[in-house]
């Protein structure tokens, strides 16, 4: 599959980033707009960009004025994004002026969004995991087929539930299993053998769980 490109766009004007060096070994080229009279580079930018190697470069404004450099971030958007029609843009600046034309962008199907430090692009966010239903129905299938060998104790329930998780899901990055999840798995069997785990504690207040896989969830077993 083609790794889409994402175009780092940085308001130097505006921001100063310290974190370029996350860029490297990612599907990112960089663009760094300097102002006219913004002559000095820092030594940890310039060596983070030159370890970029062709992926990097400065585009440094000839004459001044208002929203200048903004105007010049818009264009190269519009160039590439003509060029690259599937990339990502990224706008680093905390200049919210920015949001009225990425919102337009965004309507044109082009993506694009401002951030404020480059550790904020999406790239960089974790993958969320799989929808709590299908990992459940998964581990629910496995139970059943096992019959009278099902896990007898919360441990290795929890250790089903993980190894099932990852095994319908290989491509998620799954957390940890809790506990909570274990009931829900449990409670979908016709004879649930785990009714410690079923059974919630009459001292502490249910929870309303919002997915159909379940109707109630101990609290405290998910700590």
């Amino acid at each position: 599959m083609t790794t889409r490109t994402n175009f780092v766009l940085v308001d130097f004007e505006n921001v100063q980033p310290k974190d370029i060096s996350l860029l490297k070994d990612g599907p990112f080229k960089v663009k760094v707009f300097l102002g006219p009279n913004q002559s000095k580079i820092p030594i940890s930018l310039a060596a983070a960009l030159q370890s970029l190697g062709e992926n990097a470069e400065y585009i440094a404004l000839e004459t001044a004025g208002n929203n200048a450099l903004d105007f010049h971030i818009a264009y190269y958007i519009g160039v590439l994004s003509t060029a690259e029609p599937t990339s990502f843009f990224h706008v680093i600046s905390k200049d919210t002026g920015f949001d009225s034309l990425l919102k337009y962008l965004k309507g044109k199907k082009i993506f694009a969004q401002r951030s404020t430090c480059i550790a904020d692009i999406p790239y960089f966010k974790p993958v969320l995991p799989a929808a709590p239903e299908a990992q459940v129905e998964a581990v629910v299938a496995d139970l059943i087929r096992r019959k009278a060998s099902k896990p007898r104790t919360q441990k290795t329930l929890l250790s089903t539930f993980t190894h099932c998780s990852r095994r319908s899901c290989p491509s998620s990055s799954l957390p940890h299993c809790s506990p909570s999840c274990a009931n829900v798995a449990s409670s979908k069997l016709k004879e649930p053998r785990f009714p410690m785990l079923c059974q919630p504690n009459p001292n502490i207040p249910l929870q309303r769980d919002a997915s159909p896989a379940s109707r109630l969830r101990a609290p405290e077993l998910a700590r």
